[in-house]
């Protein structure tokens, strides 16, 4: 049963490296992001693609400790 489930496992990340590799390799047209003025040096769309997704890994866990922490701290305001 633990074969089977590393078997699996091992198919799983396999499948998920060649969608990421079939992405990358079919976004590879440049662009260039234009925010309040600034603009960004000429990118692959999968390489912005990327780094949002990064972005986001990083600012929703922060985001979310922090409102967790002011509504823990209104709750003990109230008891």
């Amino acid at each position: 049963m633990r074969n089977l489930k590393r078997i699996l496992l091992g198919v799983l990340v396999l499948l998920l490296m060649l969608v990421i590799l079939a992405f990358v390799l079919e976004n590879q047209q440049s662009v260039s992001l234009l925010f309040l003025g600034w603009a960004g040096p000429q990118l692959p769309v999968s390489l912005v693609m990327v780094l949002a997704l990064l972005a986001g890994m990083l600012i929703g866990p922060v985001l979310g400790w922090f409102l967790g922490r002011s509504s823990r701290a209104a709750r003990k305001c109230l008891v």
